[in-house]
């Protein structure tokens, strides 16, 4: 965000941001030039927002031509530096504040008039991976238009890359601006909006360009021991095994029920245990704690999660009414104690996961208050048995706090801001920590050449996490690293072994000039400094704390990183200009620097947005009158919208062949029956609220999707998506954003926007709503559905849609002026029919949900007659799960 006093006379030249992401390390860069067009001296406020764990390392400002460049000081040494300058007039200030799971980097500089200023940030992160995807999150908020903006984001993954995708985080205004280009082991991701585009209107002056710039992706895996990076004298060791059955879970809900949870946070806390509730599978065992001042227990001790009991908890917190104080301390000991009996009296299965989860938004008002006390009282109770994972929800709670609680106990700890989404991000939270998959795992790197291992990780793998673990390697001596990974999995001890050439990355890292060299050694020097600063904050005594922070100390310093140790000096050549980079003591808490929050009460809400691999990014595509339709992404898709246009794309010939279909409202019609895949879709449609030109309109208001194999079926309405499993069913609304994840189907609500469904790696599906003023004489809200060509449906497939998964031959030709001169026609010969199309535009609602993006298409007339197999009633289906019985 830059800022100045008087805004029209700054120039904004250019706003840059590039990201390269080397095997899980980014190291992003973002600049900013500007000039003073005012007559008079201006303060320019460049305040930048770095995610919170990642590591600034070097920030350089050039002020017409006198350049600062940075450099790295203990903390103490660094502020009397910064002192002394200060007394001689001679320096300007930086300060770096916490907010939210963002923090801010901000400088002030009087800038003389006619002054040309550049500044440039550099910081680097590990990019984790959470629920079978890595994300990677850069602030972009220039706070005005900029001549030339560019976010320029690089992937080179040694492993090779599954997917890449950038969701529309940044809103629907920046829809098609995108480009993504991929290869098996690189990506390459684009955003250059023009100054029109930024605008936030025609004739706005002001930006559109304000939020998060999001790349989604994951990489291949082959070894079930982990992929084995070893390069420049270190190794990086990447474990995620998949297709693990999951671990049985005894959970323990502890929630608080204070008078501050009053209000929205209570019911949305209560919606989201509902969904959480329902999740628990047959396996588990489970029981709930609610506490204010008072602790009390649902069941004395753990019981199965039957449908029967499930259902009594949901009653059970829909009874809760918020009052009184918070006694956490009572609260967590009555829950160990649960679990401790129940191990003892050997009611928990050896192969079990035993896990609490604390959800709260305050310190403790009643009980014991002394944070240090409740923390040793925990840990002692616990006993390194099983885990504590803590919810912070608001803006007031102490999250630090509940992290070293959660991390003391082989946790971790989630702020939830306290807003509409807060049921999404709890159920969020969960879905990340809900399916144990190991327990009790250990690394062996059984060669002596291999010292000073850091890891990564909680306790237990969960299902879509991975653990990192980062060592030295003496590669003089070392030809292969071998690693043997032992841990206990459903019945089963298992050994995991990997073998890793150390050369075999040399030639690949060294031949891309964009891949960063240092990779393994960031990567190593970022879990060791992490791993020490959890280790420092539950250090026992004083002495193991100061050994522990001399050690940080050193790594900031030996590998030029910002910790809460050290400070950033920002000077002149001259060394008579000095700005200071630091993190304030936050005036709330006694904590230490660097481990505080500054929050802000107007936080922004961070919504993930639509899944990684579902959502195709779509492209504008101008009126061609080539024969033959560009292969760009919003013409590669079927789909069906409006009053049912559909839209069918033929990938070989790089065709679009549209028809529509007017049948009645109340039908049902098919558009996929695949009896190989066992998958079906079908629509039911509604009719608009009178007739136009002796014409009722109708429209899809309802999708039925049914995974027979997994015995899973989808309703999505203009009202609600709901997943039902045999008797289990969870609702979503479409004022939710969120994801349901089941039998390895993930549903993804995006608010009043679309639902996307995706079935392993190979098939998904977006459904889009269209929302109309409630009180129009005529239309009526209704759906619309796009399906990737790229699903992978068998030979058997057939449908409206589903029977184009066996490509027809195409042959168009003969084309010649239709009625309308903008409409040419032509000769259409598929499957031994020959019939007469008319060129013309189709809507691809996936762009603008208004005005739709228009994607030019030859018409078959008739219902698409001769271009579908037989007539459209033949695809009426009697039900919204009926399989398609061939005529």
């Amino acid at each position: 965000q830059l800022q100045v006093e008087d805004d029209d006379k700054i120039g904004l030249y250019s706003y840059k941001v590039q990201s390269t992401i080397t095997s899980r390390l980014a190291n992003t860069m973002i600049q900013a030039k500007m000039v003073n067009n005012a007559k008079r001296s201006q303060h320019i406020v460049f305040d930048v927002q770095v995610p919170k764990g990642a590591f600034i390392d070097n920030f350089t400002m050039d002020v017409n031509g006198i350049i600062f460049t940075s450099k790295i000081r203990e903390k103490s040494e660094a502020r009397k530096m910064y002192s002394q300058a200060k007394a001689k007039g001679k320096a300007a200030g930086i300060v770096r504040s916490n907010t939210l799971d963002m923090e801010n980097f901000q400088t002030e500089v009087n800038v003389p008039p006619g002054t040309r200023i550049q500044f440039e940030l550099h910081y680097h992160e590990m990019i984790r991976r959470k629920l079978s995807s890595y994300e990677h999150v850069i602030s972009v908020k220039p706070g005005r238009l900029a001549k030339h903006m560019e976010v320029d984001v690089r992937i080179i993954e040694p492993q090779g890359l599954r997917y890449v995708h950038v969701p529309n985080s940044l809103g629907d205004h920046f829809d098609g601006i995108t480009t993504i280009s991929k290869g098996e082991k690189k990506a390459h991701v684009s955003f250059k909006p023009t100054m029109a585009q930024q605008r936030k209107c025609p004739k706005c002056s002001s930006t559109a360009v304000d939020g998060n710039f999001v790349v989604q992706y994951d990489v291949n895996r082959e070894t079930t021991g982990g992929e084995l990076e070893i390069f420049n004298g270190y190794f990086i060791h990447f474990f995620a095994p998949e297709n693990l059955d999951p671990l049985p879970k005894n959970i323990l809900f502890v929630i608080d029920v204070s008078g501050s949870m009053w209000g929205l946070k209570m019911k949305q806390t209560i919606e989201a245990m509902k969904a959480i509730l329902s999740e628990l599978r047959a396996a588990d065992q489970f029981s709930l704690i609610d506490f204010n001042h008072n602790v009390r227990c649902w069941r004395d001790n753990l019981v199965s999660a039957t449908p029967a009991q499930v259902e009594d908890a949901k009653k059970y917190i829909q009874t809760i009414h918020p009052n009184g104080g918070t006694n956490i301390n009572e609260a967590l000991l009555r829950a160990t104690f649960i679990l401790n009996e129940a191990q003892n009296l050997g009611m928990l299965d050896p192969n079990s996961v035993s896990m609490i989860v604390l959800v709260s938004d305050g310190d403790p008002t009643v009980g014991e208050l002394k944070l240090t006390t409740i923390q040793k009282n925990v840990k002692q109770s616990i006993k390194d048995e099983f885990s504590l994972f803590c919810l912070g929800i608001g803006f007031d709670v102490d999250y630090d706090f509940l992290q070293r609680i959660a991390t003391d106990n082989r946790g971790m700890a989630q702020r939830i801001f306290g807003n509409q989404e807060t049921s999404a991000q709890m159920k969020n939270f969960y879905n990340q920590v809900s399916t144990p998959l190991l327990k009790k795992i250990q690394f062996n790197y059984p060669h002596e050449s291999v010292s000073d291992v850091t890891q990564s990780s909680f306790h237990n793998y969960f299902g879509g996490s991975e653990i990192v673990v980062a060592g030295k390697v003496d590669t003089e001596n070392l030809q292969h690293l071998e690693s043997i990974v032992t841990a206990t999995a459903a019945n089963a001890e298992l050994v995991m072994e990997t073998l890793r050439d150390v050369e075999e990355l040399d030639g690949f890292m060294k031949k891309d000039r964009y891949a960063d060299p240092e990779f393994t050694r960031k990567l190593w020097a970022y879990l060791t400094v992490n791993q020490m600063l959890a280790e420092r904050n539950t250090a026992p005594t004083a002495a193991l704390k100061r050994n522990i922070t001399k050690s940080i100390l050193q790594m900031s310093l030996d590998h030029h990183i910002v910790t809460p140790f050290t400070a950033m000096l920002i000077e002149n050549a001259e060394k008579d200009e000095i700005m200071l980079a630091d993190q304030p003591k936050d005036p709330r808490r006694g904590c230490c620097p660097g481990q505080c929050l500054r929050l802000t009460p107007n936080a922004p809400n961070n919504n993930k947005g639509i899944p990684p691999w579902a959502n195709v990014t779509a492209v504008p595509v101008s009126f061609m009158p080539e024969q033959r339709s560009p292969p760009v992404s919003s013409l590669s898709i079927n789909r069906v919208d409006n009053d049912p246009h559909f839209n069918i794309y033929l990938p070989k010939s790089q065709r679009n062949i549209c028809f529509n279909i007017n049948s009645e409202p109340g039908k049902i019609l098919n558009l996929v029956s695949d009896p190989g895949t066992g998958v079906v879709v079908n629509g039911q449609l509604v009719g608009a609220k009178k007739m136009e030109s002796n014409k009722l309109n109708t429209y899809f208001g309802k999708f039925g999707f049914y995974f027979k194999k997994k015995g899973l079926k989808v309703e999505i309405t203009t009202e609600t998506i709901t997943l039902k499993d045999g008797s289990y069913g969870i609702t979503l609304t479409w004022s939710d954003t969120g994801h349901i994840i089941r039998k390895q189907l993930l549903i993804s609500v995006k608010k009043d926007s679309n639902v996307t469904i995706t079935v392993g790696e190979k098939m998904s599906f977006m459904v889009l709503l269209h929302r109309v003023w409630k009180n129009h004489p005529v239309n009526v809200d209704f759906l619309g559905i796009y399906i990737p060509p790229e699903n992978q449906f068998s030979p058997a497939a057939h449908g409206l849609i589903g029977q184009f998964a066996s490509e027809p031959t195409v042959y168009i030709h003969h084309q010649r002026p239709g009625q309308d001169p903008e409409k040419p026609q032509a000769t259409m010969e598929v499957k031994g029919n020959k019939l007469t199309v008319t060129r013309g535009l189709q809507k691809d609602y996936r762009t603008d949900r208004v005005l739709g993006t228009d994607v030019q298409c030859w018409f078959a007339h008739n219902s698409g007659k001769g271009f579908i197999d037989g007539h459209y009633k033949d695809y009426l289906v009697p039900h919204l799960y009926s399989f398609l019985k061939k005529p």
